[in-house]
């Protein structure tokens, strides 16, 4: 019995109830606009201006096609989307996201929208017509002016014994009113998913805006590898640099001391500023911005933060290499000379950059140390990072000994 009770008069079958009713309420308009229209048609003697129940049914008739053409607005979906996850108890996740677009879209909306309104209309009316009318009926055997009116006369209480059946006829009527209304939100429930779901397009909408999300986190990723793996790397090398100098005693050489300091200070500065950039970013939710990021004009405080071993020649004209590129080629820079910190063992390197007019080649050499690096346990993102960066711009990226030497080429096409 609990159970049946809650079926009908539950919070979830309120909240149906209730949206049929706002369907109701919505359709007030269009029914309004359809009694002018029966109105016309019976030259005045029907619609709104008349009592017959005739007119009244001709009105709603007139009003469902133009809720089927309002419906066709591609706002009606996500007005329509928030109701039904608000009120019919329908996950979220079942619903599209957004107006709808396109013609199959647009039509299974309009369905949804004019059966949304078509029986929210007639349940409203129920509502507001049965309840009075139930109680009224219950209480003929107690009211003897009840018993005396036509409704008295209607329900036959010429006959004693009769009257007494109006006490349960009224329940009846009320039992009836709510589950009709539960059953007709049930309906409603089971079809919001059919009709408001997503469409093949909205899913394929759906599926590149994940991919670009990835694509997002991939490149903040990067750049956060990129910067921060460097900077650590170059801190890490000037640091062992100054820390050998000074336990080596007389004759230290402070000019050296110094200059590793300065460069420790410059790439710490410069990856703060860079790390809460992208934090920033992060925290904000936005993509990471095309903009975002040092180009190769600050090519030159990458090498020195990079040390005094490091040689950099450069050839052609570094101002009319595109943005894109140039932020790029920045990073290229840096992931190898993070890469030559980490595994070339305090050996020069020479960083080689030519920004011909159809492409641009970045070449990076160290010698090969005596003792292999040890390998890292995840074996390491640099390489693949630079690798990955190349393709996308149309390039490539080769990596490995060459000659006695590790070699890190990239030809990226301009």
């Amino acid at each position: 019995m609990r159970r049946y009770a809650a079926a009908l008069l539950g919070q979830r079958a309120r909240r149906r109830w209730l949206h049929l009713i706002v369907g109701g309420a919505l359709f007030m308009p269009f029914w309004m606009v359809g009694s002018v229209i029966v109105a016309l048609l019976l030259g005045g003697g029907g619609g709104m201006f008349s009592g017959g129940i005739g007119g009244q049914f001709g009105a709603y008739a007139a009003g469902l096609p133009l809720v089927t053409v309002a419906a066709l607005s591609p706002l009606t979906r996500p007005m329509s989307a928030a109701a039904a996850r608000a009120l019919c108890g329908v996950p979220a996740d079942r619903f599209a996201d957004g107006p709808a677009r396109g013609t199959e879209a647009r039509a299974r909306t309009a369905g949804w929208f004019t059966l949304h309104l078509g029986v929210g209309a007639l349940i409203s009316g129920a509502t507001l017509a049965l309840p009075p009318f139930a109680v009224s009926v219950m209480a003929l055997p107690f009211s003897p002016a009840l018993r005396e009116s036509e409704l008295g006369r209607l329900w036959g209480l010429d006959r004693p014994w009769w009257g007494w059946a109006a006490l349960p006829a009224g329940l009846l009527m009320l039992l009836a009113l709510a589950a009709t209304a539960a059953g007709t939100g049930a309906l409603l429930a089971r079809q919001a998913p059919r009709l408001l779901g997503p469409s093949p397009k909205d899913r394929l909408a759906a599926a590149e805006r994940r991919a670009a999300e990835a694509e997002s986190r991939n490149r903040l990723a990067r750049e956060l590898h990129d910067s921060v793996g460097h900077a650590l790397s170059a801190v890490t090398l000037q640091a062992g640099a100054a820390r050998r100098v000074l336990d080596s005693g007389a004759g230290t050489d402070l000019a050296f001391v110094r200059e590793a300091l300065t460069a420790i200070e410059e790439t710490t500065r410069r990856t703060v500023g860079e790390l809460d950039r992208a934090l920033g970013l992060l925290r904000r939710g936005d993509e990471v911005a095309e903009g975002v990021g040092p180009g190769l004009d600050a090519l030159g405080s990458l090498v020195r933060g990079a040390g005094p071993r490091v040689a950099l020649t450069v050839s052609g004209d570094l101002g009319t290499v595109p943005e894109a590129l140039s932020r790029e080629a920045y990073r290229i820079v840096q992931e190898g000379l993070t890469n030559a910190a980490r595994h070339a063992g305090g050996e020069p390197v020479t960083v080689r950059l030519d920004a011909g007019t159809e492409k641009m080649e970045i070449t990076m050499e160290n010698p090969l140390p005596e003792r292999p690096p040890v390998a890292r346990p995840n074996g390491g993102r640099g390489l693949r990072g630079v690798a990955e960066r190349a393709r996308l711009l149309g390039g490539t990226a080769e990596a490995g000994p060459v000659d006695g030497v590790w070699r890190l080429a990239v030809r990226i096409p301009r």
